[in-house]
């Protein structure tokens, strides 16, 4: 009898894992003539679901137009309760018109239900989002059905994808992560000058300098040449994610380093986090889809491999790094106004030729890849939120952060900012304010009308570039807290700070 079940129970494992080697994605079924319709990624997620028996699938949430948002959890334990195991998310099509993304995520899905890569699980616990836009993806449009950015709505978090997606991370504090995006060489601009870029995947680092420089460092000296080589021996053209230009006309980059994105707003946790851009097609759609779908596929891939290979080394190191946010005795300022800057050394910038329809090399001579602060403040133990203050209020719970009713205290002191005036300034190429600041020293407020928000919490760096009036990165810099910064006024926002001995 436990024979006749035992070969029943082989049978039946030996079909599900058949099955699940024979699951095309919708795309794939249709040789790529067509994107991946909500209907049809909902269909197959749970097709995915059910041929495996160590995926499970959950609605993390629901979008603008309350499409579920799923988030396929990989694990051969139960999900995020083995401390030995690092936790990865990946994410793709925060824009709805970068479809590649999702389709090399659902891709990499089917392919991970495959016998022979169940050694990944070993060590990770893996979460992959395939769709963060549902709503833009029906209608190949880059915002969600709110009209909004999602992957510059990681800061205010008014959208619900974006609320969701945090909600899922802090739910398991993931130690790795990636975003997936298209990136489009296709401008005129570039056009003028006589080519395009032309790297099929890009990837790019946490740039922002309060993240962990530790993280930082060996995000760009480990990480990014190995899924670089990843790429390379899968056949596929890779490069450095570098905005910017065209040569000649405007400098070139590192990406942003605002904290309102998909990777930033992570990584400022100091959690090892990147940004893959896949190249878009002249269509926006599914030009080219094939190819790139398996780019995109084979990076995401690229940065698993690497992290089950270093997985003791990333888990330690993000630890550090966020214990140290949580420490009261970091002693470190926090940068609210930062720049690119020249390392002094030229980019050779793989393109393509518009008049030989040929790769070659540009030299870009005004090349920016250095990140450094031009503002700091020093850390204060928090801030006092004014209670009557709604829209404040409702971006803390948003956020999920941690606060108290406020406990004056004759240990502290607590200092006002008058906003002089307001002047602006260039932030990557965007106008935004930067008013003129005077710091008061005011007496302890009434505590019935304040809220205290600590800095000793996982996104205290985010909390600081956040409400500091003269951050570049701060709720100011957005239309629905505009109205916070007045000039010859004062800020609602108050610092609390120990007292000098």
């Amino acid at each position: 009898m436990r024979k006749a079940i035992y070969l029943l129970l082989t049978a039946l494992a030996i079909s599900i894992n058949i099955q699940a080697q024979e699951l095309k994605t919708p795309a794939e079924q249709t040789n790529f003539q067509k994107v991946s319709s909500y209907t049809e990624l909902s269909d197959f997620v749970m097709q995915l679901d059910k041929a495996s028996d160590f995926l499970s699938v959950e609605v993390i949430g629901q979008s603008a137009e309350k499409r579920n948002l799923y988030a396929l959890k990989f694990s051969s334990t139960v999900f995020g309760k083995d401390p030995s195991k690092i936790k990865v998310l990946f994410f793709a099509q925060q824009h709805g018109n970068e479809q590649s993304g999702k389709e090399g995520a659902l891709l990499l899905a089917a392919s991970l239900l495959k016998p022979e890569n169940r050694y990944l699980f070993d060590r990770i616990d893996f979460a992959l989002i395939p769709q963060m836009n549902p709503d833009g993806a029906e209608a190949n449009k880059r915002r969600n059905g709110n009209d909004a950015d999602l992957n510059r709505n990681h800061m205010i978090m008014t959208e619900p994808e974006t609320q969701a997606l945090h909600k899922f991370f802090d739910k398991y504090l993931f130690e790795a992560s990636m975003d997936v995006h298209e990136y489009s060489p296709y401008g005129e601009e570039w056009a003028e000058v006589g080519y395009r870029k032309n790297a099929q995947v890009t990837l790019g680092t946490t740039t922002n300098v309060n993240v962990s420089q530790e993280i930082r460092e060996y995000s760009n000296l480990e990480a990014f040449p190995f899924v670089m080589e990843f790429l390379k021996n899968h056949g596929y053209s890779s490069f450095v994610y570098c905005p910017g230009g065209p040569p000649g006309v405007d400098y070139i980059r590192h990406s942003t380093f605002d904290i309102n994105d998909g990777r930033q707003s992570l990584g400022i946790q100091n959690t090892f986090s990147f940004i893959q851009e896949g190249m878009n097609g002249t269509d926006t759609y599914i030009e080219n889809l094939s190819v790139r779908a398996a780019s995109q596929m084979t990076g995401m891939r690229g940065m698993l491999e690497f992290t089950y290979s270093n997985s003791s080394k990333i888990k330690s190191m993000v630890a550090d790094g966020r214990k140290k946010l949580l420490s009261p005795a970091i002693k470190e300022n926090v940068s609210i106004q930062s720049d690119h800057f020249s390392n002094g050394k030229s980019l050779l910038l793989p393109v393509l030729s518009y008049s030989t329809n040929s790769d070659t090399i540009v030299e870009v001579k005004d090349y920016r890849p250095v990140v450094k602060s031009i503002l700091d403040v020093e850390r204060p133990l928090g801030y006092l939120i004014p209670r009557s203050n709604a829209e404040l209020m409702n971006w803390i719970n948003l956020q999920s952060l941690t606060f108290t009713d406020f406990k004056p205290s004759g240990k502290q002191t607590y200092k006002r900012y008058f906003i002089n005036s307001i002047d602006s300034m260039d932030f990557e190429r965007d106008i935004i304010v930067n008013p003129k600041v005077e710091v008061r020293e005011v007496k302890s407020p009434a505590a019935s009308e304040y809220v205290f928000v600590p800095i000793k919490q996982l996104k205290g760096n985010m909390i600081i570039q956040a409400l500091e009036p003269q951050s570049e990165l701060g709720l100011v810099t957005y239309k629905s807290f505009a109205h916070l910064l007045k000039s010859d006024s004062v800020f609602p926002v108050l610092r609390v700070e120990n007292k000098a001995k």
